[in-house]
């Protein structure tokens, strides 16, 4: 299924009960279903255009370009006009911005269908098999104009490339944007399995589980530390 698929049926649900309820508050989306507004259309396929451009590699622009289509499939009758505006959006980065403060500012109430966007420029940016430093850089800034938070940004970036080795979050078992009791939770429930007590009935040495619980009091106090950090630079 298309990621324009999964936007249109995470964007009917509330739209349908807008209908039946035109005072409904809590429906998120706009009205309409995204793949049918044009304005959606023309801001993510030149955000994929310029996501290609940033990576730079001219080899890989025909690969960026079906990438995109996998993605965000247009209507047959669209598929040449949507071939001449990627290609025109490739010539620079520039502009990429607003395109983003658009989606983010008519989106940000939905944000899941914010997400699945995210997760195709993903797919764009892998077209040639590794995402760049420039091109993680790009898609970064693009989830922060979208509103979303740098956790729920490092969520879909794990998803999509993997952890690194010493993630934290991947140590305790919670999604980088779980909330904080979550954490918290899964940071007790995995002390109390490596208790020394347990440790000897199973078998395990005392010294490492106590190595294992240091890596996890260390991973737990990594995760708060950031996320105090991120809370400042909100505040500030």
């Amino acid at each position: 299924m298309s990621l324009f698929s999964t936007i249109a049926r995470i964007a009917r649900g509330p739209a349908e009960r807008r209908g039946a309820d035109p005072k409904c508050a809590d429906c998120g989306c706009p009205e309409g279903l995204p793949a049918d507004d044009p304005a959606f259309a023309s801001a993510v396929t030149a955000l994929g255009a310029k996501l290609a451009r940033a990576g730079a590699t001219e080899a890989a622009a025909g690969r960026s370009y079906t990438a995109f289509t996998e993605a965000f499939p247009p209507q047959p009758r669209a598929d040449g006009q949507v071939r001449r505006l990627f290609s025109l959006a490739r010539q620079t980065t520039a502009g990429f911005e607003g395109y983003a403060r658009q989606l983010g500012a008519r989106y940000r109430a939905c944000p899941k269908v914010l997400e699945r966007v995210i997760e195709g420029l993903f797919h764009v940016a892998k077209a040639d098999g590794v995402v760049s430093a420039p091109e993680m850089a790009y898609l970064e800034r693009v989830s922060a104009l979208f509103g979303l938070s740098p956790l729920s940004f490092r969520r879909l970036k794990n998803a999509q490339v993997g952890a690194a080795a010493d993630d934290p979050y991947t140590l305790l078992h919670v999604e980088p944007d779980a909330p904080d009791e979550a954490v918290r939770a899964a940071w007790k429930l995995a002390i109390v399995r490596i208790h020394p007590d347990r440790a000897v009935a199973a078998g395990v040495p005392v010294a490492e589980a106590e190595s294992d619980a240091r890596n996890l009091n260390a991973a737990f106090d990594a995760v708060m530390r950031e996320r105090r950090s991120i809370f400042a630079k909100r505040a500030a």
